[in-house]
């Protein structure tokens, strides 16, 4: 009775007779609360532990060297599976490849362009993997190509890029006269939540912003140069949520430290983000969120060129995850700890684990 008084006091001055069934009642509650009480703190004991960000890096090879032609950008679908545009030998030859889990190459979509210039190939650049929809940009002729590949199995015959459909966003570009001279060279891209396109073009340091439902295009933000004769050039743009983060090369003679982590909000106003960085090529989020960002290596200038070997993986801090990477292209987060980093300089992808 002194358990029963405690919890309900006026139970006790209630008529002898009407008490066995509010005592059930009152007793039934109590147990409905004591259950939920238990549920809930079930519920909060085996909510799973918060993964930590990444320190360092172990990396095995999924792709060994040679095993891609020249790759620049690379997209994993839900099956784990990695999309990857390839630039060719100059010979109108890039394509793109589904690489499966275990390594293994299919070509998927053949017969863009590519061209050598200064002898290296150019031809698509970026590409993204959407509820079974590839967009691939071809950032010398200025076009985003668009292909259905949810039926795409490895082993199927390629597809050629002639029967794609594509939009012309170059010759947008160019209208605007963003650069003097006038230059254009689509390079990646992302999507806001409401499903609209931003693609940064690295030869217009810009955003351009390309509507969902009209495909309207618009510039969406500009990037001031790091120094008065130093460009940022856009090579990388995801979103976090809130704002979107850019990551840029800062232009001949890429003196090291100087490219920026821009932020733009959805308004397009610009900020440079704390520090600096050499010759970024792409960055991608952890699971927390955080930036974690991919530097293509050290440019030497005598002989000039780009340095094999130079590469790494940092955090926002600077922090070295892994380096000695080969001249790198693409990051990208497969899961909660699992990354793949495609490498340019060796035509390589290898799985990052930590």
């Amino acid at each position: 009775m002194r358990i029963i008084a405690l919890y309900f006091p006026r139970l006790l001055n209630t008529p002898r007779a009407a008490r066995p069934w509010r005592l059930a009642r009152r007793l039934s509650l109590l147990l409905s609360l004591l259950l939920l009480t238990g549920a809930c703190r079930k519920d909060k004991d085996t909510q799973p532990a918060p993964v930590p960000e990444p320190t360092q890096f172990t990396a095995t090879p999924l792709v060994p060297a040679g095993g891609l032609v020249n790759p620049i950008g690379l997209s994993v679908d839900e099956r784990g599976q990695a999309w990857v545009s390839e630039s060719g030998t100059g010979q109108n030859d890039a394509r793109v490849s589904l690489v499966t889990p275990d390594g293994r190459v299919f070509p998927v979509l053949t017969g863009f362009a590519s061209v050598l210039s200064r002898g290296t190939p150019e031809g698509i650049s970026h590409l993204l993997y959407r509820a079974g929809t590839l967009y691939v940009l071809e950032g010398g002729t200025g076009k985003l190509y668009t292909a259905d590949v949810s039926a795409f199995r490895p082993g199927d015959p390629p597809r050629t890029a002639r029967g794609l459909p594509s939009e012309d966003i170059g010759s947008f570009v160019r209208a605007q006269n963003l650069t003097n001279p006038v230059n254009t060279n689509l390079y990646h891209l992302t999507f806001d939540p409401d499903s609209n396109l931003y693609i940064v073009d690295a030869g217009a340091n810009a955003i351009i912003r390309r509507g969902k439902t009209t495909h309207a295009l618009s510039v969406f933000a500009r990037l001031p140069n790091v120094t008065p004769t130093a460009e940022s050039v856009p090579t990388g743009i995801v979103y976090d949520g809130q704002q979107f983060l850019v990551s840029t090369l800062s232009g001949a003679p890429f003196v090291a430290q100087t490219a920026k982590l821009f932020q733009v909000n959805l308004a397009g106003a610009v900020s440079a983000r704390p520090g600096g960085y050499t010759a970024m090529t792409g960055l991608v989020l952890s699971a927390n969120n955080q930036p974690l960002v991919l530097e293509y290596g050290q440019f030497a200038l005598s002989p000039p060129g780009w340095v094999a070997r130079t590469g790494r993986v940092a955090n926002a801090a600077g922090a070295t995850l892994l380096d000695k990477l080969n001249l790198p292209t693409d990051l990208v987060r497969v899961n909660e700890r699992t990354y793949y980093v495609l490498s340019f300089g060796d035509g390589s992808i290898q799985k990052l684990t930590f």
